[in-house]
């Protein structure tokens, strides 16, 4: 677009001035200059003729333009990128009350100074998408006044610059006439909502608020929200929403007039009747709603005594009556002669009351009686039951009517209430139960055994704490449905081993509780374990499933509930630990065990920050040669408070709180660090093996770590061997086989730790593409003597053997040993035989005292 001049009226027919003029005016002399040749004299005419041809079509266009942009009514602005005004129109300087040269040129802040440095930002976004840009600001005029606009932007090329025309609406008389729809809305004494087109409440009426009961410091959003109401048609039908005037409103698009709607609180239980009209309400051009007003009258009082309004009431369930004190004359109507079950009409207060219970009949004659003498309304909940037995809830409301004593009446309502009881019932019962075993839940035993505690005259009060064996295991093998079947076979058995005699409850997972006089605690536990004594079976599938029992007895043990509760804790987790399927009866010295337990695991978590573990190495030696094999980087705990810890007193617990994964990462890292100074000081690559907890091998990312520390330290995989428990054999999962895989490619050696002691899970051990197992020391510690110990040894050996694995025994600790595992063909050995767990140093100095032969390396090469 060429940019127009300064003022429409300067626009000559034919420019002459500028470079086109000097253009012009040199062709027309060269025209006339003799010495050229007729020919070319022509060619230069036609040139100057059709340059001032030009001149005119761009004045034209320049007059058009500004013809037409003068021509808009709104103000128009045309706006450079940087927000530099290029132009504005008549009506632009009409409105803003400048002339243009005061706001061309200038930024459009010189229109409005609110506008922020970053304004045009969200205007070229949205621009650069190829939509409109929509904003309603407030303008200032040349006098400082302000006034709204509505500001419409748009794309356009002006003096070949990326820029926007941008139209601004005055909006004043639209923003006058919406506070005067409000205070109009205000001032009618009809209730009024107004809803989008989303069903969502956009206004609603001081007078709507009051027909509805909304207080100041509740939300119309929230409280005509439909889940709070029931609403039913003039003859007693319920609606579905799809049916309320305002939904088809808005989908016909047609007005809804005067319908008659029962609104039938849920809460409160109130119910009244409304007229509504429905009006659906259009944005300019558009054919479809854009929201919905409808516009309430309240008409209960209207309606209280029709037929009408009688058939809601028996939709509700309500029913009214009437007592005439003068005559001792009763009125029910329709709806409360069903609610009571009456054949024939009940026509005296004292035939009501006999459809009541005692003492409930006592109840409601003493509140209307006083509502009779004193005007004291009530408002009760009773029970009665019916001529067929039938057991029924009924809510009664009263209140006197003023008048003449002589004819004074008491008046109510009477509301069948029936499944609302039975419903707080079911859940009363749902909230103390375990939906899986129907036996009492954790909230609900808790509250039963406060009650025995508190009542003094109560025998002695034991509790009995019950955790399953090996239940984990059966989840993670057979999955979560085996585990809520062992669950629920469980607490039958429980249930016939206590009988009567105790209290049963499911505590938790695989936790349970039975509350017991502390005479029979003894016998009661060991029902419950001799119940326990024949396997559980799922399908074909059989687990020796035991139980640990923990014992605390009131008021020795505690006095409270969850003292109690946690003493039989302690000794069910010290049954677990001794021996399993056992009871213990707890003692101080269990709760100061515990103590020191909560003490070490509070230490753990801060110990790798404050640098409280080092590693010793225990090298792997050729149990016939003599030479270092590799070696077992081993951890050890050196706590402020607590002194030198031995590994088994922690890494137990660093499993049960997570810790273990924190510290199992440093131990890798450290391990690492070592292999690498040991080669910085000549020794070759040692390698190291490193015990990785489960809950390591179930993270993400062991691959990933492992081989950030192998590049970190320039290691190759074979310098480091990772160490599984035999827990991973049953992880037949992809993400496990290919963890291992992974390792594998790194070049890492991969061993099943302490093979024997656990699932022992041969099937899986077949998939797995792991280098070696370890034999555990519960099985080396008793050959050559112990038969059963021999017997496994053989097995593993022979299982190493057939699946082309490397063996490892640990726990040497004498010649004996070594012989016997030599004659079976184990290799490699380690233990207290050839070295404790070594210092760094102390093992750098026996790797160089090492002289190995030519048949035999004792670690890898540099």
């Amino acid at each position: 677009m060429t940019r127009p001049p300064a003022r429409s009226d300067d626009v000559p027919d034919a420019p002459e001035d500028g470079d086109g003029d000097a253009l012009l005016q040199a062709l027309r002399r060269a025209g006339g200059d003799p010495s050229l040749s007729p020919s070319t004299r022509e060619l230069l005419a036609q040139a100057a003729g059709a340059l001032a041809l030009a001149h005119r079509d761009i004045a034209a266009a320049q007059l058009r333009y500004r013809t037409l942009f003068d021509a808009v009514p709104d103000p128009v602005s045309i706006i450079a990128e940087d927000g530099t005004v290029l132009d504005l129109n008549r009506a632009g300087m009409q409105a803003y009350r400048r002339p243009r040269e005061e706001i061309v040129g200038r930024n459009i802040r010189v229109l409005n100074p609110d506008l922020p440095r970053d304004h045009m930002v969200p205007v070229w976004e949205t621009l650069n998408r190829g939509d409109t840009y929509v904003i309603e600001v407030t303008n200032m005029r040349g006098d400082g006044s302000r006034f709204p606009v509505e500001v419409h932007s748009a794309n356009i090329h002006f003096d070949e610059r990326k820029s926007l025309v941008a139209v601004a609406r005055d909006i004043s008389g639209r923003r006058e006439a919406e506070m005067r729809y409000r205070e109009l809305m205000e001032t009618i004494d009809k209730g009024i909502v107004v809803e989008d087109r989303h069903h969502e409440i956009v206004h609603c009426n001081g007078a709507a608020l009051r027909i509805f009961g909304i207080g100041e410091n509740q939300r119309a959003k929230d409280e005509l929200h439909l889940s709070r109401w029931r609403i039913v048609d003039g003859d007693g039908r319920e609606l579905p929403p799809e049916r309320l005037p305002a939904r088809i409103a808005m989908a016909t698009g047609q007005v809804v007039e005067s319908v008659l709607l029962g609104l039938y609180h849920r809460s409160n239980r109130h119910l009244r009747w409304l007229t509504v009209t429905s009006v659906p309400q259009f944005a300019p051009g558009d054919s479809v709603p854009t929201q919905v007003t409808s516009i309430f009258s309240d008409v209960t009082e209207l309606k209280r005594d029709s037929a009408l309004f009688d058939r809601a009431q028996s939709l509700a369930h309500i029913g009214g009556w009437e007592w005439d004190i003068g005559r001792d004359r009763m009125y029910l109507t329709d709806e409360s002669l069903r609610i009571l079950g009456a054949a024939r009409p009940l026509e005296t207060l004292e035939s009501v009351l006999l459809c009541l219970r005692d003492p409930d009949r006592q109840r409601l004659r003493a509140a209307i009686e006083q509502a009779a003498t004193g005007g004291k309304a009530f408002d009760m909940e009773l029970q009665g039951s019916r001529a067929d037995g039938y057991v029924f809830w009924i809510r009664v409301i009263g209140e006197a009517e003023p008048g003449d004593p002589g004819s004074l009446r008491v008046t109510g309502t009477m509301q069948d209430i029936s499944l609302d009881k039975q419903a707080e019932e079911t859940l009363r019962i749902q909230a103390r139960t375990d939906p899986l075993t129907g036996l009492m839940n954790r909230d609900a035993v808790l509250t039963e055994l406060g009650l025995r505690l508190a009542d003094p005259g109560r025998a002695q009060v034991a509790v009995l704490y019950i955790d399953l064996d090996r239940f984990k295991m059966v989840n993670d093998v057979l999955g979560h449905n085996a585990g809520d079947e062992l669950l629920v076979q469980a607490s039958d058995r429980i249930r016939g081993a206590v009988g009567t005699d105790g209290m049963i409850a499911r505590f938790g997972g695989d936790e349970f509780l039975v509350i017991c006089e502390g005479g029979c605690a003894a016998e009661l536990a060991d029902a419950v374990l001799g119940a326990f004594a024949d396997a559980f079976r799922f399908g074909k599938d059989e687990f020796a499933i035991t139980a640990s029992i923990g014992v605390a007895r009131a008021p020795h043990d505690g006095q409270r509930p969850q003292q109690l509760i946690q003493n039989a804790d302690i000794a069910m987790y010290d049954s677990k630990r001794r021996a399993r399927n056992g009871w213990q009866l707890f003692s101080p010295d269990l709760a100061r065990r515990q103590q020191d337990r909560m003490q070490i695991e509070t230490q753990l978590r801060r110990a790798v920050d404050n640098e409280e573990f080092r590693l010793v190495y225990q090298p792997q030696v050729d149990l016939r040669h003599g030479g270092v094999v590799a070696v077992e980087a081993l951890i050890r705990w050196q706590n402020h408070q607590l002194g030198e810890l031995r590994p088994d007193l922690f890494i137990s617990h660093a499993e049960t709180t997570g810790d273990i994964v924190r510290i199992g990462s440093w131990v890798l890292r450290e391990a690492c660090r070592q292999i690498a100074e040991w080669r910085a000081q000549g020794l070759g690559i040692v390698r190291v093996a490193v015990n990785v907890s489960y809950r390591q091998f179930v993270g993400d990312d062991l691959a990933d770590r492992v081989r950030a520390l192998l590049h970190e330290f320039s290691l190759p995989g074979a310098a480091l061997e990772l160490e599984f428990t035999e827990r991973v054999l049953i992880e037949d999962a992809p993400a496990t086989l290919r963890t291992f895989a992974e390792l594998r490619e790194l070049g890492v050696m991969l061993a099943i730790d302490d093979f024997g002691e656990g699932y022992s899970a041969l099937n899986y051990l077949r998939r797995l593409p792991i280098h070696g197992l370890k034999l555990s020391q519960l099985f080396t510690e008793g050959v050559p003597d112990n038969r059963s110990d021999v017997a496994v040894c053989q097995a593993v050996s022979a299982i190493a053997r057939s699946l082309g694995l490397g063996l490892v025994a640990e726990g040497v600790e004498s010649e004996a040993q070594r012989q016997f595992l030599l004659q079976l063909g184990v290799p490699v050995g380690q233990g207290f035989l050839f070295a404790p767990g070594l210092s760094p140093e102390e093992f750098a100095r026996r790797l160089a005292d090492t002289a190995p032969g030519p048949e035999h390396r004792p670690y890898l090469p540099a």
